[in-house]
């Protein structure tokens, strides 16, 4: 790989560890709040969870297709803002118990659906020869976001509750936005 290519891998690799570390970190702290949501049931949870997936693979192509008509940066930005609405929205309904609200929240995290955009950007800015090493440095940062998710979301939970797990996962949208710009050509 020249050094071009490997400094867009891990550039890349970083943007997607920081979204999915992002929407991992809530999975193992989630069902902790089953009782004390108003109206919130297991299934509720259940759906909190989930819900982010469903949006995501529903606009996965439509997001696919607009950055090929309007370019992938401009698409990538657009799903990471996304992303942060929707950490913040699910922040303010944890804040105050809202188990609705967080679903709601969940649901737009998922429509910043900006991995397939992500991966044509990686295909893009590589050379064919060099490209399944670029997939596989994206590939070992998504596993080890799951694997950092589940040790560092409880520790969060535990210091500053599920609606600081949320405007973690913003944060952490808005470090993946500044990093596409200042390090991906």
């Amino acid at each position: 790989m020249t050094r071009t290519e490997l400094r867009t891998a891990l550039a890349l690799a970083a943007v997607f560890f920081m979204r999915m570390l992002g929407l991992f970190m809530v999975v193992p702290v989630m069902g902790r709040y089953v009782r004390e949501f108003e109206g919130a049931s297991p299934q509720l949870i259940g759906l909190a969870l989930g819900i982010y997936g469903l949006t995501q693979a529903s606009l996965q192509i439509p997001f696919g297709l607009w950055s090929d008509r309007i370019g992938r940066k401009p698409v990538i930005t657009t799903g990471l803002l996304i992303f942060v609405a929707g950490s913040a929205l699910a922040a303010l309904a944890a804040a105050s118990s809202q188990i609705w609200g967080v679903i709601a929240g969940r649901a737009v995290q998922g429509a910043g659906a900006v991995s397939g955009a992500t991966l044509a950007l990686a295909a893009d800015l590589t050379r064919p020869e060099q490209r399944t090493k670029s997939m596989a440095v994206i590939g070992i940062c998504i596993g080890l976001a799951f694997s950092v998710a589940f040790v560092v979301g409880p520790i969060l939970d535990a210091r500053v509750g599920l609606a600081g797990v949320f405007i973690a996962s913003g944060t952490l949208g808005l470090a993946a936005l500044g990093l596409l710009w200042a390090l991906v050509p």
